[in-house]
């Protein structure tokens, strides 16, 4: 995917690599603005702008271009930098990021100096247990809206030299309080000569309530008045474009633009707010590819009553702003409690307050003006008891809940605030968590915010993740009463409890969390998991739930073909939006780059989007285990997820290969050993980390925690020696892809090639209802290398066999990683070499070289690797495949290479060869197939081979046509019938 990316910004955009054109350097300004490559004419430009940019002693960003496609809520973004070193000597150039704390990072490569250096996630070691009470990101892997994460990577640019920055994320966007909020961080740091954001938004239903914010969050140094916050008007030059479900917004400012807003390059957020047009009913349900997401967000349902207990940390720390900021947005949360509700305060320092002694009071209008009073009087002071604080309101809503006057269909939960660690009685957080556990007694909701830096974090998060809460952090600069009060909205409206989301059970698998407390007015439950059974008809949906009165059960039949055509639509609308954008976005070969790439991801949405909530849910449980052994598991499950989909997570680190430039400024002839990984949270306190928040990093768990990504649940697992000999075998399809195949019968070797589209999967092997094996190939595409005829090139870029005898399992290779899924998962790193045993299916890795495939002892392939290290424009890391043993494939084995496994060809030449040889008539299956003699390399070139070649898309070669042997999906086993061909 990302290759496409490199290969199209080599090709359409080579000013971005390489060696800058000579410009004049010296006092005249409009001479020296050339090397910024200014998207407006420097005479338009005014002096200040110019004079800022001739003092710029870092590498300039010439070009920051940021495209987004939000499909169905699962948003991809993608972010090109290009910098330009001006100087005659080496610099060092920073490219630093914001991305929402809840996104994962999917990739990130480097090009610098015409080289390629491309990232690579890989499982975290061991550490040693953190400190208790340490700070740090979010282990859980979610985030509130306002928090980022700052991605920074620093390396060397030769003199008068360009450096590339790719950097690509996905998150799925959350609803709250009936919008969903997409955020883009405009912080460059400096001018950009061409700036330009793009974001797509392609749903399933209408797009509703479209709304794009003032920037949020720069440092104006502008002298432009600020504007009233009631004209929330979008930034200068935003674009809307709106059809029913596809909406386009474009923003790009030239330099001019920019300064008026800073000159020092911090514009701030760009906020984009929307809804979708929903239904009643059980929601909407999206299929693609064996995968299905599920998204239901019931709206007009009577809120139900909830039993609220608000416990606040009044230290001594809290004084001054704080103390402040929670009493003004108490007094307004307290006018938006409802007649139904009930509710008390508690306040805490050394010793514990509680407003209305062993009761929750009724919404009156005397009770209220109570409650304002016991707020207002709350004064900072002493330590901060935490556990004695969660301890009493948890025994008070208990102990309500258990008396005559409670609501059975009420929400009950705990509010708890504090900007300080436990220094006062129980300090330890494990004593702390384990007490809060058996005071909630699963009765109730926890959640919990911190303000500020000196917050224990972990601690809050543990505390609300283990009492089906949510934790909120606020940050010390920020508008904490708006906060708080926003907070509060979002939970503060319960429509429905004990939310249970049931799936036809034979025909699903890998469900995430379908089991939720509550559900509020204005947010939504997210559910993806795996169809087991893709050729079902229709897929049984069942919610039950309680709301204020009653029972809800909802229950539907989803169609399930049909909802797959549904997806397919909206995948092409997006694809064809964001290369359409990409095109019309003033010629930009980088745009119309990242265009194809988000195109090319969004192809697999809900596969991802699945992967990505199976993280989220994975680091969720992770955290509330409560053995070592449970929690080792959630870490193999993980770890070995975030590798399958490169996801930068908790458990891995992003591994990064640097440029060396020596002392005159010229790049290194080899490049420079790899530096240190980098991991979620780690400080910047080298040039090549990934910041959070100054924090230290994560402990990965402790005693008995791992982070391997090779599980050994599913058979044994050997470390060998590299095997890189294979047993040599002619029939294959290897390269562009050629397709080999060898009669040994008949001693005669034929050959044809296919010209698919990228994209296509093609059926290689079918043998489903005999030997239960089904071989598919992924086709990508490249451009051709110079001189060449064709317009485009194609490779295999994954490959899966499926086998279904004894039991069902999968193995899918791509050049990077090999992925074993039978009753657990297993992810084996290409590079290294590595054995897998599991009785009827066996995996070889030698490491980068080839991967071998044993089925039942009598059917072996070999797929070979070819990776480049610093691929050429034309060049794409591919797959080989190889029959090595087929004699297990049943004499009805079909697809493009297993049709002719069983069968016995004949040869008859004809009299005139013409320029390309001699020519000859193939007898196959009763058809007659003109071929010429040609001869093909095997083996990455290592062997070559003369064979009969059959033009046309091996027309009359094949059973059928090229388009019978293309399938739905990477899994699709259902065996079709083809079409003969007349003789």
């Amino acid at each position: 995917m990302l290759l496409l990316l490199l290969a199209l910004l080599l090709c359409c955009c080579p000013r971005a690599l390489g060696q800058p054109e000579e410009s004049q350097f010296g006092d005249d300004l409009e001479s020296e603005l050339a090397d910024f490559d200014l998207d407006i004419a420097p005479r338009r430009v005014p002096r200040q702008v110019k004079t800022i940019l001739s003092k710029e002693t870092k590498p300039h960003i010439q070009e920051l271009a940021i495209k987004t496609t939000i499909i169905s809520r699962y948003a991809f973004t993608a972010v090109h930098c290009a910098m330009l070193n001006r100087r005659s000597a080496a610099a060092e150039g920073v490219f630093q990021f914001q991305i929402p704390a809840g996104a994962f990072i999917s990739n990130f490569t480097m090009i610098i100096g015409g080289r390629v250096y491309q990232s690579e996630v890989t499982p975290k070691k061991k550490k040693v247990k953190q400190e208790n009470g340490e700070a740090g990101n979010k282990e859980s892997g979610d985030a509130s809206p306002e928090e980022v994460e700052v991605f920074r990577m620093a390396a060397s640019i030769p003199g008068r030299n360009r450096a590339v920055f790719l950097l690509t994320y996905e998150e799925l966007l959350r609803r709250r309080l009936g919008r969903y909020e997409h955020v883009t961080s405009l912080r460059p740091l400096q001018l950009v000569s061409r700036l330009s954001l793009d974001v797509t938004i392609v749903d399933h239903s209408p797009v509703t309530d479209l709304q794009v914010l003032p920037l949020r969050g720069g440092r104006s140094t502008g002298s432009a008045p600020p504007r009233s916050p009631a004209k929330l008007e979008p930034p200068v030059t935003t674009a809307i474009r709106k059809e029913n479900n596809v909406c386009k917004i474009t923003f790009s400012p030239n330099i001019i633009q920019q300064a008026k807003i800073t000159t020092n390059g911090m514009l701030g957020d760009f906020v984009i707010r929307y809804d979708v047009q929903r239904d009643m009913g059980i929601g909407d349900v999206q299929v693609l590819n064996g995968h299905f997401v599920h998204y239901f967000a019931p709206k007009d349902l009577p809120v139900v009553p909830k039993n609220v207990v608000f416990v606040i940390d009044t230290s001594a720390s809290m004084s001054g702003t704080k103390i402040r900021q929670t009493k003004d947005a108490l007094f307004t949360i307290l006018k938006d409690l409802r007649p139904g509700d009930r509710f008390n305060f508690i306040s805490f320092a050394n010793k514990i307050k509680v407003w209305q002694p062993e009761r929750l009071v009724s919404v009156t209008p005397l009770n209220i003006r109570d409650a304002k009073k016991f707020i207002f009087t709350l004064v900072p002071n002493g330590g901060t008891n935490i556990d004695d604080a969660i301890r009493t309101g948890s025994g008070l809503l208990r102990d309500y809940l258990s008396g005559p006057d409670a609501s059975p269909n009420s929400v009950s939960l705990i509010i708890f605030l504090t900007d300080g660690r436990p220094t006062v009685g129980e300090i330890e957080s494990a004593a702390i968590l384990g007490n809060t556990r058996s005071a909630a007694q699963e009765k109730f909701c926890i959640f919990t915010i911190g303000i500020g830096n000196d917050v224990d974090y972990r601690l809050l998060e543990r505390m609300a993740l283990e009492n089906c809460g949510m934790m909120r952090r606020i940050n010390e600069e920020a508008d904490a009463s708006a906060l708080l009060k926003g907070f509060y909205d979002e939970i503060g409206t319960p429509l429905l409890s004990d939310i249970r989301i049931n799936y036809t059970e034979d025909s699903v698998h890998y469900v995430t969390q379908h089991l939720f407390p509550n559900y509020f007015n204005g947010s939504e439950i997210v559910i993806a998991g795996k169809l087991s059974n893709r050729s079902a008809e229709s897929l049984r949906v069942q919610v039950t739930a309680s709301s204020s009165d009653r029972t809800v059960v909802l229950e539907t039949d989803v169609p399930l073909r049909r909802r797959q055509a549904e997806t397919e639509k909206r995948v092409r609308a997006a694809t064809t939006t964001a290369a359409a954008a990409g095109a019309q976005a003033a010629g930009s070969g980088v745009a119309q780059g990242l265009g194809l790439v988000l195109g090319s991801m969004a192809e697999d949405f809900v596969e991802r989007l699945w992967g990505f909530l199976s993280v989220k849910d994975g680091l969720r449980s992770r955290l509330r285990s409560q053995t070592s052994a449970e929690r080792e598991d959630h870490v193999r499950r993980v770890a070995n997820l975030s590798l399958t989909y490169n996801f930068l997570t908790p458990l891995t680190h992003l591994v990064v290969e640097r440029p060396e430039v020596l002392a005159d400024g010229t790049m290194a002839t080899a490049p420079a050993s790899p530096p240190p990984p980098l991991s979620v949270g780690e400080a910047a306190s080298t040039a090549n980390e990934l910041p959070g928040d100054g924090n230290p990093p994560m402990s990965d768990g402790g005693p008995g925690s791992e982070t391997s990504s090779l599980s050994n649940k599913i058979g044994k697992v050997e470390r060998r020696p590299a095997k890189k000999s294979i047993t040599f075998s002619k029939t294959s399809a290897d390269g562009d892809p050629h397709f080999v195949v060898d009669f040994p019968l008949s001693k005669l070797t034929v050959c044809f090639n296919i010209n698919g589209e990228p994209g296509h999967i093609l059926r290689l092997v079918s043998d489903h209802q005999r030997s239960g094996v089904t071989v598919n190939g992924k086709l990508i595409g490249a451009p051709p290398p110079p001189g060449s005829r064709k317009l485009q090139r194609t490779y295999f870029s994954t490959i899966t066999i499926v086998v279904d005898r004894p039991r069902r399992a999968y193995i899918e290779v791509t050049p990077k990683k090999v992925i074993l899924d039978g009753r657990d998962r297993m992810v084996l790193p290409c590079h290294a070499t590595v054995a897998v045993d599991s009785g009827a299916l066996s995996v070889s890795v030698a490491g980068g070289s080839n991967v071998t495939v044993t089925v039942g002892g009598n059917i072996v392939f070999v797929i070979l690797l070819h990776q480049y290290k610093n691929p050429a424009p034309y060049q794409r890391d591919h797959l080989g495949f190889y029959i090595a043993n087929g004699k297990g494939l049943s004499g009805d084995c079909h697809g493009l290479l297993g049709q002719f496994l069983h069968e016995e060809v004949g040869l008859a030449r004809l009299p005139a060869g013409g320029r390309e040889g001699p020519a000859a008539a193939l007898k196959v299956k009763r058809r007659s197939v003109p071929v010429v003699r040609k001869s093909r390399r095997l083996y990455g070139g290592a062997r070559t081979v003369d064979c009969w070649f059959a033009r046309n898309n091996a027309a009359k070669l094949i059973d059928g046509r090229y388009e019978d042997y293309v399938t739905s999906h990477m899994f699709d086993t259902a065996e079709r019938p083809h079409g003969t061909n007349g003789a």
